[in-house]
């Protein structure tokens, strides 16, 4: 802020210093009458510049803004007509010399009177506009940087409503899969159990950030998938293939676990054989997330899961990767696919 603030007193003085010298600059060299340059060029410069910031810092909040135009063009209309008779007032008191060859030049080329007010006016009228502009340029730039945050903080609460709802599905879909294994196995249960806070510490602890490394969101998919595999039978393989160094690739939190949980879900059968595949895979900064499983639909009358998994995985896409994503899913000879590709950059 105090950096913007310099560059704009700076930029403020260095135009208005170019103005002060602009009789000597366009000269070429030519000696100058001071009196002259003074009583035509720096007092009406004077006087801009009060136009300028008195509309730059009063006038135009004041009473344009709010829609008050006829104050606004009152006073400015004031102002204007106090400057031309106070710059009249001035060379008729201070500049008599200016005056004579003023009138010399009248008698012999005609009254150029009016002429004259009227360019005076468009000199003033300039400084004028420009205030306007400006603090309608800067009012625009603030409006859009408002609106601009407005749009970031909705959308960081519809990321963490997402969150907080990708959360606790996860965790009932868990807690469904370890009661299965109370009766049969209360061991691995307890196992399980132990895993399942080991997951939720993860979710709830190490994932409220943008970005987290890609070996940590897969370090927590195989323990997500050794949990699952407890309660599975032996017509079940599961096979999964991972980037075993460090890719340096940071991504979204919790985007591929929706994925697995509907693999093991939709895609197991107590009585009939079936295999899943996961593989990811990095190219640059770009990660493609594949999985393929049997689909085993619910019966009709199922009325287990809460169908938010994939849902959650596109509104989230589109908000945090909007264009830098495909996400595509097919089922082919009763296998279901999906392909999950972004790009990281």
């Amino acid at each position: 802020m105090y950096k913007k603030k310099t560059i704009a007193i700076f930029s403020h003085l260095l135009v208005w210093l170019t103005l002060f010298c602009l009789p000597y600059l366009l000269s070429y060299g030519q000696d100058q009458e001071i009196n002259r340059v003074i009583a035509h060029f720096w007092i009406p410069l004077f006087f801009s510049a009060i136009i300028f910031y008195l509309n730059y810092f009063v006038l135009v909040d004041r009473f344009l803004y709010p829609k008050k135009m006829l104050q606004f063009v009152g006073v400015n209309a004031i102002m204007i007509a106090f400057f031309l008779f106070l710059k009249e007032y001035i060379e008729d008191n201070f500049f008599q010399d200016i005056i004579k060859k003023r009138l010399e030049n009248t008698e012999r080329v005609g009254p150029p009177f009016k002429i004259g007010v009227y360019i005076q006016v468009l000199s003033y009228m300039a400084p004028l506009l420009f205030s306007i502009a400006l603090k309608t340029t800067q009012r625009w730039n603030k409006t859009e940087a408002e609106r601009k945050e407005a749009i970031n903080v909705k959308l960081k609460s519809e990321l963490q409503h997402l969150h907080y709802q990708l959360q606790p599905h996860f965790f009932f879909n868990s807690l469904n899969n370890i009661y299965a294994l109370v009766d049969i196995s209360p061991d691995q249960a307890k196992t399980s159990i132990h895993s399942l806070s080991k997951l939720m510490r993860y979710m709830l602890y190490e994932t409220h950030v943008e970005t987290i490394p890609l070996s940590k969101e897969i370090d927590f998919m195989k323990k997500y998938i050794d949990l699952m595999k407890l309660r599975l039978s032996d017509k079940t393989n599961v096979h999964y293939q991972f980037p075993s160094e460090e890719t340096g690739i940071k991504i979204a939190p919790l985007l591929f676990i929706s994925l697995i949980e509907n693999a093991f879900k939709h895609g197991v059968s107590a009585s009939k054989e079936s295999v899943i595949t996961i593989h990811i895979s990095s190219h640059n900064k770009t990660v493609i997330f594949t999985i393929e499983n049997d689909n085993f639909p619910k019966e009709t009358d199922d009325k287990s899961g809460s169908g938010i998994g994939l849902p959650n995985i596109e509104k989230r896409l589109a908000l945090l990767y909007p264009n830098k994503n495909s996400f595509k899913t097919v089922v082919d000879n009763n296998r279901y696919k999906a392909q999950l590709e972004i790009e990281t950059t």
